[in-house]
């Protein structure tokens, strides 16, 4: 596929509508056809870095290295028990990076000028995704300044389109003001039940209103994806076989498939 890398990042300012989930499966997904991923935990929960496996006592570097200077990518990536996948994980020293890096001129772009380094010295990735934290803060600005495009998880649930939004508004922002180039990369629907009927509403709603934008698959409920992380893994390694890890596989060939198009054009 090339040898540029795609930037990824996973946000929504809701927490609990799956992100974490969506960040690791998709990277596992995408490790499992053959490209090399980075997954980046930006969120001080560190979440994605445990649902991976990584012990905080070997989190001696993480993105609070990136984004104070500190250490490169290089020195703070991670590989995960997924071949093909590293992390860049998390620690709760992420907590305090706002006010660290607040008064820089490049606070917003600490980040992407980590990354384009890295691709300058020859990254070893195709993909880098980004787990945003559950806000609109200087972290998720990073993010999106880092990144080619956004992908949003929704829950469906009564207030998604208003939450959406919000953040939607944030990407027009930092178009405007630090990434001309940033898109949307698309919204994916989570949490989904088929036997509420309001459920079936906000997906008709959800498509309704953005259309092309909104993937075909949509990530069931599902209590293996729930338990997978406890025991260190993505659910495509816990069980293959369950309605969510094989949704996040048809996720994952439908972006393949969208990268495609786009690099074909």
């Amino acid at each position: 596929m090339g040898n540029a890398v795609r930037t990824i990042t996973i946000a929504n300012q809701k927490g609990g509508v799956g992100k974490t989930t969506t960040a690791i499966n998709l990277a596992t997904a995408l490790a499992a056809i053959g490209e090399r991923v980075l997954l980046v935990d930006l969120d001080p929960q560190g979440n994605a870095s445990t649902g991976l496996g990584i012990d905080r006592r070997d989190r001696s570097v993480s993105s609070y290295d990136l984004l104070t200077g500190a250490a490169d990518v290089e020195a703070a990536a991670l590989a995960t028990v997924v071949p093909g996948l590293s992390i860049v994980p998390s620690t709760l020293d992420l907590l305090g990076v706002e006010m660290e890096i607040s008064q820089a001129p490049d606070r917003a772009l600490r980040l992407r000028n980590a990354l384009r380094e890295h691709q300058v010295q020859g990254s070893a990735f195709s993909y880098v995704l980004i787990d945003c934290p559950p806000s609109l803060n200087l972290l998720t600005l990073n993010s999106m300044a880092a990144a080619d495009s956004v992908l949003v998880p929704l829950q469906c649930e009564f207030f998604a389109l208003e939450g959406l939004s919000q953040l939607l508004e944030t990407v027009e922002q930092v178009r405007r003001s630090l990434n001309p180039a940033l898109a949307i990369q698309g919204i994916v629907l989570t949490m989904f039940d088929g036997r509420n009927n309001l459920a079936n509403q906000v997906v008709d709603d959800v498509r309704s209103h953005l259309g092309e934008k909104v993937y075909k698959t949509i990530i069931p409920r599902n209590v293996r994806v729930s338990e997978a992380p406890s025991h260190g893994k993505p659910a495509i390694l816990y069980d293959l076989k369950c309605s969510g890890s094989q949704a996040y596989l048809q996720l994952a060939s439908e972006v393949i498939r969208q990268e495609r198009q786009l690099r074909a054009a």
